[in-house]
């Protein structure tokens, strides 16, 4: 059932002699409409709407964990390379690395620092990974013959000098580096980007944030297929090159917190890794929606979790350590002159038994896998390296030529290096669209038909996210909301999936004929925002600032007109949604086309509804719909957008744009390689050859009219070489985030063939 059970309505006589007075021409619209069942419901639509996806969304989780471990039960084995490539997908490990060794940059021109009792030299280093991206990080050197080598991941907040027990800020029993080259092991300790918000903002702007270094990168990456992690794992991965592992060396890899994350994936990426440690990460992670935002990865759940990881790196062993996690929680306080755009997630240590779960569901995939604590988890993890007996701790090394000053300006040297590679690949992602069939293709024909229906289906798919089309029965319930002159308004409810509804409210003319099929135009309200919003007419309200009572004004002019709930209402509500959905290969509007399913479904099958013409018109978050649902939802007729037109991918990750989504708290906005897809010009495409129109006013601030003419002028090109000019129009005022309701409702009546004296 879509909504609680409650009571069925029972009209009393005042309502029957209104439902009665309801006449329109030759048949009566009572209280509900004709072909439905009453609604009537004491909830707040949206808030149940938003809560009833959440819901089926935690049930699509927990069952992608039982998909999963049923196909990893059954995989052979002795077949790894695809589950690695598409690891490598998952984590948007696409750049091609730079080889080279290791260097030494000692600060000052200071010698290595060394220590007989210790037994072995600590240098600075760093070594290639991409174009302008180092790894930097500690190089341990035994004095005498290596043992092993190790790769020893810190967690994001400790330093590399920290786990060496060079600096302190970090428990001795936590020393692991240290302790690893105390046992003859050659240890190379990366830098992981960090937590702190020091550089998330940009100089050129003199705009700031309260950011996590980490959330900065992920921002930027996320919207051109790369992902914080994948970054790491490549330069833990590069940094075996550089060292020189071969499949004869005897190679380890341990972590911690989030270096045991990194550590997690290079070893069921790259089978040198002989033997692994994990401490204070492993564990089920599949509600990874509270976790902080720059985990996220896009569709990743469906195909991996830690367990799977195991998996794959067995038969080399992974030990676990269920040590405490370095807890954290996000949005870090908002300092002064800094913005608050954070988003909300926490790192918190997962109960013993919830790590011991995931063991055992480890095991029954296979896995290598041993829980194991303190010494006893660093003896398991070195006996397969060749080294055993554990030997005793010594005094720790000292680096008088290392200080806090020099430890920032290598985090610094880390963001801004990563940054400029993101910002890099952002800048070229262009190209990569240009290059697609549905441009190269362009012109009127069968192939280019065929090559837009895939690309339609890529974007529906892969890009969007498409939900199970097993619909419901649409078990319309509808209630009479507002009354007007010339139009009654109904609230209309539609089931879509179990505990997944539409809702919108329906403007029915009162002047219909017997017989009559009329156009509808689909009017889509924008973020936080509700159904009457656009069409309520008091002037002093914000919501008739923005939307003009644009529903409203088409109702007077004779159109049926819809206007949906969209669920992006309720701040982090309806955030965590996407939060949830992204890792299973979902969006937002995954939800939001499936709703639009069924209500352009339902209303092709009204009587009074011409179902060749049914049009979609939204302003803002409405715009971004105009953009992204008729791309998908072919029963739309026409689409306009107001108010979202954009240069859309620069828009999301540009750091020298003032109104990029870099420095704002709508952190759901970023969709997985949007820039190497779909920018706008690309959706409007796979509109074509329906009509389409922006509308666009100087003085609004989602962006820039410059950066709108140069994406329409792309849309104007694509029609024209379809022979469509007479199919898509933009339409300049000057006015701010706004209706404007001019060259639209003229737009409008052409295309819907509706005459404007109406």
């Amino acid at each position: 059932m879509l909504l609680p059970k409650v009571p069925v309505m029972r009209l009393s006589p005042t309502s029957l002699i209104l439902a009665v007075s309801l006449t329109f021409s030759a048949f009566v619209l009572a209280d509900p409409l004709p072909g439905t069942q009453p609604l009537e419901t004491p909830d707040d639509l949206s808030a149940t709407m938003v809560a009833g996806i959440g819901r089926y969304l935690d049930r699509e989780i927990a069952r992608a964990v039982e998909v999963r471990s049923q196909r990893w039960k059954t995989r052979d084995a002795t077949q790894a390379e695809p589950e690695r490539k598409l690891l490598r997908t998952r984590l948007g490990m696409s750049d091609p690395p730079t080889s080279g060794g290791i260097e030494v940059v000692q600060p000052l021109g200071a010698p290595p620092v060394e220590s007989h009792e210790a037994g072995y030299r600590a240098r600075h280093v760093r070594w290639p990974v991409f174009a302008s991206v180092w790894g930097e990080g500690l190089l341990l050197q035994p004095l005498g013959e290596s043992k092993a080598t190790i790769i020893a991941v810190p967690d994001a907040d400790h330093t590399p000098e920290q786990i060496a027990g060079i600096a302190p800020g970090v428990p001795e029993d936590a020393q692991f580096a240290r302790r690893l080259a105390e046992q003859g092991c050659t240890v190379l300790v990366p830098v992981l980007v960090d937590r702190r918000t020091t550089w998330s903002g940009t100089t050129l702007l003199d705009r700031w944030t309260n950011l996590p270094h980490r959330e900065w990168i992920y921002r930027q990456a996320f919207e051109v297929g790369r992902t914080l992690a994948g970054y790491e794992v490549q330069k833990v991965l590069c940094a075996l090159d550089a060292l020189g592992v071969t499949d004869r060396t005897k190679c380890g890899i341990a972590g911690s917190g989030e270096g045991g994350l990194i550590a997690l994936h290079a070893a069921a990426l790259d089978p040198r890794l002989d033997a692994t440690l994990v401490g204070g990460y492993f564990g089920p992670h599949e509600q990874l929606w509270t976790e902080p935002l720059d985990r996220n990865r896009f569709r990743y759940q469906r195909d991996f979790g830690n367990a799977e990881l195991a998996a794959l790196i067995a038969p080399r062993p992974l030990i676990v350590e269920p040590a405490a996690a370095p807890e954290f929680t996000s949005p870090p306080p908002v300092e002064k002159g800094r913005r608050a755009a954070a988003a909300p997630g926490a790192i918190k240590t997962p109960p013993l038994a919830d790590v011991e779960a995931e063991v055992r569901r480890a095991k029954e995939l296979h896995a290598a896998i041993t829980l194991s604590k303190t010494d006893g988890a660093l003896t398991a993890f070195l006996q397969p390296l060749g080294i055993d007996p554990l030997q005793p701790s010594r005094a720790p090394l000292s680096d008088p030529s290392w200080n806090q000053a020099a430890s920032d300006e290598r985090q610094r040297r880390t963001v801004r290096e990563l940054e400029a590679h993101t910002q890099d690949v952002l800048s070229k992602c262009e190209f990569a669209r240009n290059a697609q069939d549905l441009w190269k293709k362009l012109k009127p024909g069968d192939e280019w038909n065929a090559v837009q229906k895939e690309a339609r289906r890529r974007f529906d798919e892969e890009v969007i996210g498409k939900l199970p089309t097993d619909f419901l029965p649409p078990n319309a319930r509808s209630r009479v909301v507002l009354e007007k002159e010339k139009w009654t308004a109904y609230d209309v409810v539609l089931d879509v999936h179990p505990e997944v509804f539409a809702w919108g409210v329906l403007l029915l003319p009162r002047d219909l004929q017997p017989g009559e099929r009329r156009p509808v135009v689909v009017c889509q309200h924008g973020l936080e925002g509700l159904p009457m919003d656009t069409m309520t007419d008091d002037r002093t309200t914000k919501a008739y600032a923005a939307y003009k009572a644009f529903a409203a004004q088409l109702a007077d002019r004779g159109f049926i007109v819809f206007a949906p709930h969209n669920p992006y209402r309720g701040q982090d509500a309806f955030r965590t949604l996407q939060r949830k959905a992204q890792p299973l290969g979902w969006s937002l509007f995954s939800f939001i086309n499936a709703q639009h399913e069924v209500i352009t479904s339902w209303l092709a099958a009204q009587p009074f509804v011409d179902p060749a013409r049914i049009a979609f018109y939204g302003l803002s978050y409405g715009g971004k719909t105009a953009m992204r649902t008729p791309a998908v939802v072919e029963r739309y007729c026409l689409s306009i957008c107001s108010g979202d037109f954009n240069e859309w991918v620069r828009k999301n990750a540009l750091i020298e744009y003032p109104g990029s989504y870099l420095f704002t708290n709508e952190y759901e906005i970023f969709e997985w390689d949007l820039g190497h897809t779909f920018n706008y010009a690309e959706m409007a495409l796979l509109i074509a050859p329906r009509p389409f129109m922006v509308e666009r006013g100087h003085n609004d601030g989602v962006g820039t009219s410059e950066w709108v003419g140069y994406e329409m002028g792309k849309v104007l090109k694509g029609y024209s070489k379809l022979g469509l000019q007479d199919r898509a129009e933009i339409e300049w005022f000057e006015g701010p985030h706004t209706i404007n309701g001019v060259g639209t409702f003229e737009f409008l009546y052409k295309q819907l063939n509706w005459p404007a004296s109406k």
